[in-house]
């Protein structure tokens, strides 16, 4: 079953995609900073599924070329994983040092940063060969992770984003996120896209878009029944997101056995 849909993913993730069903350009869209009121609510549009590991605890999901990295959790059996992106394949894997609780992921050149929950370190991989370099302090816990340019951006479970030098992981800076002008907790899993950080919200079907100038959400996915199984208990839960190209993300979740080739279309 899953060879057929790997076949017809593959398909779908490669194929051109006609002009007309695809997004405004950047520049043809509004500002969200100027927007006002509530951030709009979107539907994520399936494209495609893809198998996934259903044993997977995912932490991290990172498209690099034609590598999907993954990041797993849970102690004693967190890995870093790198998938073929269009069947789910799994390539290679390596366990997190020190049985580690693994968390977010994000490459940085040819280097992978990894987050720990609570063990108070950000461990350094080397891409090519997937073994671990060196281990950095963190302050706090790691949840998600992201690189936005010249900085990465973390996620420690709070309300904030906290941003970090991509080379030695040092503290840089942090901002207050909010939703209607209140604080929104649970930030997870993060995505850094043309300037916005997208993060899941730990243990809901949502989705947020966040602009790191202001801490302010813009955009709001409500991702429920994406996997028609996702509340089935407390585990199975919405985490990871990888750009793809354009307005097509993956999208998958803890324990799910399958990912979601999506587009993410916020309104003009």
């Amino acid at each position: 079953m899953y060879s057929c849909v790997a076949r017809r993913a593959a398909v779908v993730l490669f194929a051109v995609v006609p002009v007309a069903c695809g997004g405004s350009s950047p520049a043809a869209q509004s500002d969200p900073s100027t927007q006002t009121g509530p951030p709009p609510v979107i539907k994520p549009v399936v494209l495609a599924e893809i198998p996934h590991d259903p044993t997977a605890w995912t932490q991290g999901l990172e498209l690099d070329g034609s590598t999907l990295y993954e990041g797993t959790g849970v102690a004693g059996r967190s890995q870093v994983r790198e998938l073929d992106p269009t069947t789910g394949a799994l390539r290679r894997a390596a366990p997190a040092p020190n049985n580690y609780y693994g968390e977010g992921i994000t490459v940085v050149g040819d280097r992978i940063w990894e987050l720990t929950w609570q063990n108070g370190v950000a461990v350094e991989w080397d891409k090519t060969t997937l073994t671990p370099l060196r281990e950095v302090p963190v302050d706090g816990e790691g949840w998600g992770l992201c690189l936005d340019g010249d900085r990465v951006v973390r996620s420690d479970g709070t309300d904030r984003l906290r941003f970090h030098d991509p080379s030695t992981f040092a503290e840089t800076g942090s901002v207050a996120v909010t939703r209607d002008d209140q604080p929104l907790r649970n930030l997870n899993e993060l995505e850094c896209v043309d300037g916005r950080v997208w993060a899941n919200v730990w243990q809901t079907d949502m989705i947020v878009r966040i602009d790191p100038a202001t801490g302010r959400v813009d955009t709001v996915v409500d991702a429920a029944g994406l996997w028609p199984e996702q509340n089935a208990g407390r585990e199975k839960v919405l985490n990871g997101i990888a750009h793809v190209d354009g307005d097509e993300y993956l999208l998958t979740g803890k324990y799910w056995p399958t990912m979601y080739r999506v587009r993410l279309q916020p309104p003009p």
